[in-house]
């Protein structure tokens, strides 16, 4: 029989048991509020991009300068008496190659490399003074173009002072020496130990000085992603503090858009396009990089689109030789489709020759058509606002058509200006048939300025190696 003592204790206990459940589903609910208003939060899109591209960047095209090519002269006065040339062609960005003084030890030919740097806070005395470069920069921007430098942070000349001052900044090899990059050609340089604190902070104030004591407007920046990516990420806020920059990474990885790089390489848009042009491979080849580009990329990255630069011309070919007939297609659509497009100078000269890499060897400036496609285009990528870059502009979408294997066809629309293309990248004029897709609509033909009026079922003719350019 239970005493009125145990029943009262057990009273009690019920009642602290039932106020602890009462308390813990109290508690259980507050946990799942703040947890759904967590979940909230966590579920929103993120952009992947994170840096702000400077505006001026959105409808930019880039010219690559070898300076030491560029003029009889290979200086910075000569290449500035080119600017206004440049500018009337519709270019905004100029990329310098290295303007630094050129390792002696280990060089390569008779002139070396640019990109064995001897001294980071100082000009080649080849290209002229620093007054000259001051002056060279200046005048671009009078003229409304931008200028960026090549950067060389993974690597220096073997007779760079920091080898002396500094010999715990670099790599050693497993004898203990000072290492070039492993498995490459790269003979006349070394590598940076970027562990070494110290070397990061000279190394950003570099870049910070060119910046803040030419007003250079950023770097393309020399196998960017051999050095490390926490390095970038915070060298790109130290030189937006002096005034907004432009990044350019030779490298092609999503990472480095997100604190560091405006623009990375797109280098698996060559080799298809080099297939395609030389008709080893249909025109469907091109889609790989076009769907990842839209789709698995950042929607804000920019990606480098050419038909050249300093090191396919070098040591692989020139345009013609890596596209022949369809050189100007090509050309055409590495500024209509996704990407930022470039130009390696000469290009724009119809440049026949691989220009040397260690010597002089001046471009051999002549009239050419090219100057009319380039200058047409840049006009074009300046006013339609479906071709501007990242975000800002129109996604490809694809056209279909009964030639799909000769025929690559697609849209850009942004809800404001819009753009349809088609190329025949074969050797034989083409009568296609527009089966499927956005095509419809009111346009102007670019190059005629003809007005075109589309739908679907339209038979267009498509000449061999042609295009057509429509906008809205």
């Amino acid at each position: 029989m239970t005493s009125l003592k145990s029943l009262a204790l057990l009273l009690l206990a019920a009642t602290i048991t039932a106020c602890g459940q009462a308390g813990d589903k109290d508690s259980q609910t507050h946990k799942l509020a703040a947890t759904d208003g967590d979940q909230s939060s966590v579920y929103e899109p993120q952009p992947y991009v994170k840096l702000t591209h400077p505006e001026w960047s959105r409808n930019a095209s880039v010219y690559q300068i070898n300076t030491r090519q560029f003029s009889s002269e290979g200086t910075f006065r000569a290449a500035q008496e080119q600017l206004p040339r440049l500018k009337a062609m519709g270019v905004d960005i100029l990329w310098l190659m290295p303007i630094h003084p050129i390792g002696e030890k280990n060089r390569k030919g008779g002139l070396g490399s640019p990109y064995s740097v001897k001294d980071y806070f100082a000009v080649n005395p080849e290209l002229g003074t620093e007054a000259d470069f001051r002056a060279f920069v200046d005048a671009a921007h009078d003229l409304g173009m931008k200028v960026i430098l090549d950067w060389v942070a993974n690597h220096s000349a073997w007779d760079n002072a920091l080898t002396e001052t500094h010999p715990e900044w670099y790599i050693r090899d497993w004898r203990g020496n000072f290492q070039p990059t492993p498995w490459w050609d790269w003979s006349d340089i070394i590598d940076f130990d970027y562990d070494q604190a110290g070397l990061r902070e000279y190394m950003t104030e570099a870049l910070v000085y060119w910046v803040r004591e030419f007003d250079v407007d950023g770097y393309r920046c020399d196998v960017a992603g051999y050095v490390p990516l926490d390095f970038w990420n915070n060298a790109r806020k130290e030189l937006d503090a002096v005034k907004p920059v432009f990044m350019l990474a030779e490298w092609e990885a999503r990472d480095l858009h997100a604190e560091a790089f405006d623009m990375t390489y797109g280098w698996s848009w060559t080799g298809p396009a080099r297939d395609i042009a030389m008709g080893k491979a249909p025109a469907t080849a091109l889609i790989d990089f076009y769907v990842k580009t839209g789709e698995a990329w950042p929607d804000d990255a920019y990606r480098l689109i050419g038909t050249s630069n300093h090191d396919y011309n070098a040591w692989e070919g020139t345009g013609r030789e890596h596209f022949g007939a369809n050189l100007e297609a090509m050309t055409v659509l590495s500024v209509v489709g996704s990407g930022v497009p470039m130009v390696y100078n000469g290009q724009e000269a119809g440049n026949e020759k691989r220009l040397e890499f260690f010597e002089r060897d001046p471009i051999e400036w002549r009239e050419d058509s090219m100057t009319q496609l380039y200058t047409d285009l840049f006009a074009l990528l300046h006013r339609n606002t479906a071709l501007w870059h990242g975000n800002v502009g129109g996604k490809m979408v694809r056209v279909w058509t009964d030639k799909t294997d000769e025929v690559f066809s697609f849209t850009r629309d942004n809800g404001e200006d819009k753009v349809l293309a088609l190329f025949n990248f074969s050797d034989q004029s083409v009568s296609v048939t527009l089966e499927d897709g956005p095509a419809a609509g009111e346009y102007s033909d670019v190059f005629t300025g003809q007005a075109v009026s589309i739908a679907l079922g339209d038979v267009l003719d498509i000449p061999a190696h042609g295009w057509i350019v429509l906008e809205r």
